[in-house]
């Protein structure tokens, strides 16, 4: 089975290179000598703080694997090939949300980097599936769990 690749940006391949150094480099060696510790205090059959140690080890040890799958399958999103002619990965996009005649403005980003708080949006969300691809002054429909939204694409950056 092919695994999935995962998509993208420069930023974002940086961040999950750090986030991976971290948990390699400090995180695992502060769990183990959480557990060296746990273990001095003697019988460890009900040592509370072993078993906190021990779980904690294994989902850092599991977060290690996922990060590393992450990267092994990254397809970084070059800034080069994003057009302003279509909604592309990467584009930063301005909508009118038609209803209330506001103005958004997200970035579209890979699911991984998904972060809407700071208007970085997935490709795979509702909304991202309806403009990608998409050009400037487009009309869209997305459908959610409220209703119908209607947004119109009033520009597209790099």
């Amino acid at each position: 089975m092919k695994e999935k690749e995962v998509l993208l940006t420069v930023e974002g391949l940086k961040k999950l290179e750090e986030e991976l150094e971290r948990y390699k480099s400090v995180k695992r060696r502060d769990v183990a000598e959480r557990i060296k510790q746990a273990i001095e205090f003697g019988d460890i059959t009900e040592n509370s703080e072993y078993e906190d140690a021990k779980n904690e080890q294994a989902w850092i040890e599991g977060r290690i694997l996922t990060l590393e799958k992450m990267l092994r399958n990254a397809k970084i999103i070059d800034d080069e090939n994003i057009g302003t002619d279509q909604v592309t990965l990467g584009s930063t996009v301005v909508l009118r949300d038609l209803e209330f005649n506001e103005q958004l403005e997200y970035t579209i980003v890979g699911s991984v980097e998904a972060d809407p708080a700071n208007r970085k949006i997935s490709n795979e969300s509702p909304v991202g599936r309806a403009i990608i691809g998409k050009p400037k002054g487009s009309v869209v429909e997305v459908t959610v769990p409220a209703g119908v939204l209607k947004y119109e694409i009033v520009d597209i950056l790099r």
